[in-house]
C-alpha cells in the first residue's frame, strides 16, 4: 500500500513507523525544516520538506499512485483543504484528516447525518474527507468506556457481545498466583480466556505452561457479568463508582461529563454504545482552576457540583469531601500533572483514578504511580487512524499496553486459506490467538474452542504482536 502523510509531528511519525514496519511505501511531508530533519532521522522512508497543501508537492510525492492520504498537521484548515484538493483531482484515494477544532468536527458530523442520502452511494464525502478524527473525542470515548466497565483497569469492549477484555493484576496470595494456565479452569465455573500476560513491562501471548506470578497482569476475556468473580480470583474486586469527580473542565472534561451526566436524573451513562444505563452516580463533581472554564461547566451541568479551585489544595479537597469520592478522572491539559494528581488523590483517599497521559511511553510510569487506568492521548488517535487502513475485511485495530500487541477485528473472505480448518489445526503458539468468533448468521460473538471450524464470513477477533499483524492478516486472507 502507498501512503502520503502530511504532517511530521508525533502522530505522523508514529503512523509512519507502524506503516513502514508493515512494508508499506510511505512518503511524509512537512514544511518545517527541523521537523522534517527529525522525521528523516527516525524513518526509513521518503521525507520531504515542502508545503503539503500544494498539489505540485503532492504529485511529486506520488499522490497519483497512492492509496491513502493522511493529514495530521497542526492546522485543521490545512488538513481539510489538502483533503479537499486531493479529492477534486484524485477521488479514488482514501482521505483521513485530524481536526482539533470541535466546531468543525461537530458541524461536519451533523451535516453528514442531516444529509445522509446526499453523501451516500457514489457521492463524495463532505470536504472530500472519508474519515475525520478529533483527538479529544477519541480520548473521551476511551475514558467513558473505562468508567462504564467499573474503572478497575483497561477495558476493551466489542460490538454485538457482552464479552470484554479486562486487564487484571495478580495479587500475592490470590487463587491464581503461582498457577499454570492449564490448571486454572477448575478454579471457577465461569467461562474465560486469557489473551495475554504482561510481566516486567513486556507483553506475551500465553501457553498452557505459562505460570501466573504475583504482580503480573493478564488480559481476561469474559462476559461482563462474570468480571467481578474473576477479579476476585486475581485478588481484586470491582468497585461501584457512586461519586465521581472530573478534574479539568476543558474540552475532554466537558465531553466526558456530557457522556456521564444525564441532566434531569443526575445519572451517568455506563453503556457508551447503545445508551443502556446500568449504574447511577449519586454525586458528580467538576474541578478547574480556570474561572471561565468552571463557570461554563456550572452552566452546562447544573446537577453537578462545580468548583473553581486548585485540585492540589488539600484543605479544599478535605473541606468538600473530595477525598472520599469513588473515582477521579484527571483530564487537564497538563498530562504530566494528570499523573501526579491521580496519585495524589489516591494517597488522600480517592478509591480509583483515570488519568490522561501524553502517550504510551507514560503508561507504565502512570501504573507504577498507582493510576488505575492511564489513557495515552496521542496513541488513541493513531489507533483510530490505523483502524481505517486495514482494508474492508478489517473492522478495527486496538493497541494494547505499551504498544507491542494489537487486537484485530476482521472478517474471513471466501478465498481465505484457513476456511474449513479448525483452530487447533491452524494454531501457532506465540504468534497469534483467536479470542472470539461470530458466525455470519449469528447475533453475537462467542469464545471459540480448538475444534471450532472456520467458515467464510466469520468475524474474528485476534491478538498478535504489532510486528506480525500484516503477516497474520495475510495468513487469514484478510490483508489490505
Amino acid at each position: 500500500m502507498r501512503l502520503v502523510i502530511v504532517g511530521g509531528g508525533f502522530t505522523g511519525v508514529q503512523l509512519a513507523k507502524l506503516l513502514i514496519a508493515e512494508k508499506n511505501l510511505v512518503t511524509l511531508i512537512d514544511n518545517d525544516e527541523d521537523i522534517a530533519r527529525h522525521a528523516s532521522n527516525q524513518l526509513d522512508c521518503t521525507v520531504m520538506q515542502a508545503d503539503g497543501n500544494k498539489l505540485e508537492t503532492l504529485e511529486d510525492a506520488g499522490i497519483a499512485q497512492a492509496d491513502v492520504l493522511i493529514c495530521v498537521t497542526s492546522s485543521d484548515e490545512v488538513n481539510m483543504i489538502t483533503c479537499s484538493l486531493v479529492d477534486a483531482v484524485y477521488p479514488h484515494i482514501l482521505k483521513i484528516a485530524r481536526v482539533r477544532n470541535y466546531a468543525y468536527y461537530v458541524n461536519t458530523a451533523a451535516a453528514r447525518k442531516a444529509h445522509e442520502e446526499t453523501f451516500s452511494g457514489d457521492r463524495r464525502p463532505l470536504y472530500g474527507i472519508d474519515h475525520m478524527l478529533h483527538p479529544d473525542v477519541e480520548a473521551a470515548d476511551v475514558i467513558v468506556q473505562a468508567v462504564q466497565n467499573g474503572s478497575v483497569s483497561d477495558v476493551l469492549t466489542f460490538d454485538d457481545t457482552d464479552l470484554q477484555l479486562t486487564r487484571m493484576t495478580i495479587a500475592a496470595g490470590s487463587a491464581l498466583c503461582g498457577q499454570q494456565l492449564k490448571n486454572i479452569r477448575s478454579l471457577t465455573e465461569h467461562s474465560f480466556l486469557i489473551a495475554y500476560v504482561e510481566e516486567d513491562g513486556k507483553t506475551a501471548l500465553p501457553s498452557g505452561d505459562t505460570e501466573l506470578k504475583a504482580g503480573a497482569s493478564i488480559g481476561m476475556l469474559a462476559c461482563r457479568d462474570d468480571i467481578p468473580a474473576l477479579l476476585a480470583l486475581c485478588g481484586s474486586k470491582q468497585k461501584a463508582a457512586r461519586r465521581i469527580v472530573v478534574v479539568g473542565a476543558g474540552k475532554i472534561g466537558t465531553i466526558v461529563s456530557e457522556k456521564l451526566i444525564q441532566q434531569k436524573s443526575a445519572s451517568f451513562i455506563t453503556k457508551l454504545l447503545g445508551g443502556r444505563t446500568t449504574r447511577y452516580a449519586q454525586e458528580f463533581a467538576i474541578i478547574d482552576s480556570d474561572e471561565k472554564l468552571a463557570k461554563a461547566a456550572s452552566e452546562n451541568f447544573p446537577t453537578a457540583h462545580v468548583y473553581h479551585a486548585d485540585a492540589t489544595d488539600e484543605s479544599f479537597l478535605r473541606e468538600e469531601d473530595i477525598v472520599s469520592y469513588d473515582l477521579a478522572i484527571c483530564v487537564t491539559h497538563n498530562h504530566e500533572m494528570n499523573m501526579v494528581l491521580g496519585a495524589y488523590l489516591e494517597s488522600l483517599g480517592v478509591k480509583q483514578t483515570i488519568s490522561l497521559v501524553n502517550n504510551s511511553a507514560f503508561v507504565l510510569i502512570a501504573r507504577k504511580l498507582g493510576i488505575d487506568v492511564p489513557v495515552p492521548f496521542r496513541d488513541v488517535v493513531v489507533d483510530s487512524i490505523m483502524s481505517h487502513l486495514r482494508g474492508k475485511s478489517v473492522k478495527g485495530v486496538h493497541t494494547l499496553n505499551t504498544g507491542d500487541m494489537e487486537i484485530i477485528e476482521c472478517v474471513l473472505p471466501e478465498e481465505s486459506p484457513v476456511i474449513g480448518k479448525t483452530l487447533r489445526h491452524i494454531a501457532n503458539p506465540g504468534e497469534f490467538l483467536v479470542l472470539m468468533l461470530k458466525r455470519s448468521d449469528a447475533d453475537s460473538y462467542q469464545i471459540p474452542v480448538g475444534d471450532t471450524t472456520l467458515a467464510a464470513g466469520d468475524q474474528l477477533v485476534l491478538i498478535t504482536h504489532v510486528t506480525d499483524d500484516t503477516k497474520i492478516l495475510a495468513y487469514f486472507g484478510s490483508s489490505q
